[in-house]
């Protein structure tokens, strides 16, 4: 576990680091800023900031005071109301295996996602090693060994999920059918774990036709958990306006809290703002339990949209005794982290240690990584030191991690050590790692060698070490490589999907190719309108046209990312604004053309604004005056 300890280093002055040292409880105000929101009162007694529903009479201003923000007293949980939680303890231990299982894919992707979704990269889809699943459960188990055995054991023998594998998707179900002419029968826990199976291969379309099949023949009843399941695949494989027109035929009984933070989450993972403020305003309006689920997914939205939003999530975990998880800190430390606010971001692991929260290695990871950007190098070596634990042989887990933080620290010694430890029995994600770290460290012909072992290893290797090695290529000005590259991963038969895109436009747009990158982009999302390109290929594209004052290529990219849901992101506001005053042209109107779309400018924005305002004074022209 964390621990706070004073630091004698110069630099560490006002800073802490991981150790092992008794509790201490700090006091500080972790989100205290002053948000500009229009805020009227509706007739329900609550008022709206932004579009997120808090009670009455809490100024998003004001200072937060209570434990969770500033280590005074403990929070409990909803007293009197039943959770999905406690619901979820009636369930089957092989129920909630399949629950956990999950919720494990998303805790071990949640740092990546955060990334992906923010603009620095962006979403992950189907058929390109997304770590993103839906977890039905606020809990943090990812179920016991005995579980998964038995998962696995099931998977592995079922002559069904053998069947459905193999089975075309738009024949699944008359294959069931089928197969069960042939007197054999479904039961609850092996649909379970087969649903499971499929989701964490990602055949979502498969997945929900058996969901499909086994609704329609009732052999057994649809508890909330199956319909928030069946929500989430709706959504995946046909996008929220279905999910949201099948959550109105579940029956009302059923239509709790599970279900509509189903729909929240796939709204955040679709970075669409306003429709995960509607459900959030949804759930308040049904009077449903506020869960530490729900506010993470605000928490991480906002993260990525609108930072001055996530003090007043924060207050509505105050006032709702919604106690925070160690997702909730990893995401606060994340956003502090990025934000460049070291400061802040030791202060959020100093009340996370005062609330005994448990950690693991993707959180120290993800502070290493935001000590790196900061400069402060020594602090992230000894966090990597407290990662290693003194045996990398006996702690495996960390070294994807170590490979590309010694990397980012240029210490290609340190990333060679690491890998001669792994290079006897290498997994597929230490390989991938160490394609980047030599990509990162600008030795091109090391990851292209790392990129040959999974060649020869993997008959047929995952697209995500194509686009990771392409991505190499695009950061070195590498286009006639990355081009063979490209045309290398067609002929193999690898799905090509957003990541690869995303490595296509960043190889392009690095050649100073825009035009061709724009074209990629267009005709991807033509070809393939399911698979929406990364926000991050947008972005590309519209920085660069922004740098060059192409104002009517940066509106094109703008109005292209609204059209298929990207609204969230205050970048690309903050782009088209630049491409403006790269142009020499006063950008009439911005102010209220963002508070039309709900979006309060970021300070970047307000000092962009400053600057292209045509009737800003100037010390001449007060002269003149």
């Amino acid at each position: 576990m964390w621990a706070l300890r004073r630091a004698a280093n110069p630099l560490r002055n006002h800073g802490y680091h991981f150790g092992a040292t008794r509790a201490s409880f700090v006091t500080f105000n972790i989100f205290n800023v002053n948000v500009e929101h229009d805020v009227h009162a509706p007739d329900h007694g609550e008022i709206l900031v932004g579009s997120c529903l808090l009670p009455r009479g809490l100024s998003v201003g004001t200072s937060m005071t209570k434990k969770f923000f500033v280590g005074s007293r403990d929070l409990s949980s909803h007293a009197g109301k039943k959770t999905t939680d406690e619901i979820e303890e009636g369930f089957s231990d092989l129920g909630n295996s399949f629950i956990a299982d999950i919720e494990a894919e998303n805790d071990a992707g949640q740092e990546k996602d955060e990334e992906l979704m923010s603009g620095e990269h962006a979403d992950e889809l189907p058929g390109e090693a997304s770590d993103h699943e839906l977890p039905f459960s606020d809990s943090e188990s990812v179920g016991t060994d005995k579980e998964k055995q038995m998962q696995n054991r099931i998977s592995d023998t079922s002559p069904l999920f053998e069947i459905i594998l193999e089975t075309p998707r738009q024949s699944v179900k008359s294959a069931i059918d089928k197969w069960v002419q042939e007197g054999n029968s479904l039961e609850r826990t092996e649909y379970y774990i087969i649903s499971s199976n499929l989701r964490r291969r990602r055949f979502y379309g498969k997945a929900l036709e058996l969901s499909d099949w086994v609704e329609k023949k009732k052999d057994f009843d649809f508890m909330e958990r199956d319909y928030a399941s069946r929500t989430d695949l709706i959504a995946k494989v046909f996008g929220m306006f279905e999910a949201e027109k099948y959550v109105k035929n579940i029956p009302e009984s059923f239509q709790g809290e599970l279900v509509y933070r189903t729909l929240l989450a796939n709204c955040v993972f679709a970075f669409n703002t306003r429709k995960a403020e509607e459900i959030v305003n949804k759930i308040k309006q049904l009077k449903l339990p506020i869960s530490t689920f729900v506010c993470n997914q605000l928490l991480m939205l906002y993260n990525r949209s609108d930072r001055s939003k996530v003090q007043g999530v924060l207050k509505m975990m105050e006032k709702e005794n919604v106690k925070p998880s160690s997702k909730t800190y990893s995401i606060l430390i994340n956003i502090k982290g990025r934000a460049g606010d070291i400061d802040g971001m030791e202060k959020v692991i100093g009340t996370m240690k005062a609330d005994a929260i448990e950690t693991n290695f993707q959180m120290q990871a993800m502070v290493a990584k935001h000590y790196i950007s900061a400069g402060l190098t020594e602090k992230a070596e000894e966090i990597l030191k407290e990662m290693e634990a003194g045996d990398l042989k006996k702690n495996r887990g960390v070294c994807k991690d170590l490979l590309r933080l010694y990397a980012s620290l240029n210490k290609p010694d340190e990333v060679a050590r690491v890998w001669e430890i792994v290079k006897p029995t290498p997994y597929l994600g230490e390989l991938l790692s160490l394609i980047e770290a030599w990509g990162k460290l600008g030795r091109v012909e090391e990851a292209e060698a790392v990129f040959e072992t999974i060649l020869k290893t993997w008959k047929k290797p995952p697209p995500r070490s194509y686009t990771i090695l392409m991505s190499v290529y695009a950061n070195h000005g590498l286009l006639s490589k990355g081009k063979e590259l490209a045309k290398n991963m067609s002929q193999s038969g690898a799905s090509v999907g957003p990541l690869t895109w995303d490595a296509l436009v960043k190889l392009y747009v690095g050649a100073g190719e825009l035009e061709k990158a724009d074209s990629i982009l267009h005709k991807a999302a033509e070809q393939n309108p399911k698979a929406r390109p990364l926000y991050n290929s947008y972005l590309t594209i519209m920085n660069k046209y922004a740098m060059n004052g192409d104002v009517h290529n940066t509106e094109k990219i703008f109005h292209r990312m609204r059209r298929i849901g990207y609204t969230g992101g205050l970048q690309q506001y903050h782009a088209l604004l630049q491409a403006y005053l790269n142009a020499n042209m006063p950008p009439y109107g911005f102010r209220e053309r963002m508070k039309a779309d709900n979006r309060t400018p970021s300070k970047a924005i307000i000092e962009l604004l400053s600057q292209s305002d045509p009737f800003k004074k100037t010390s001449i022209s007060e002269l003149l005056d």
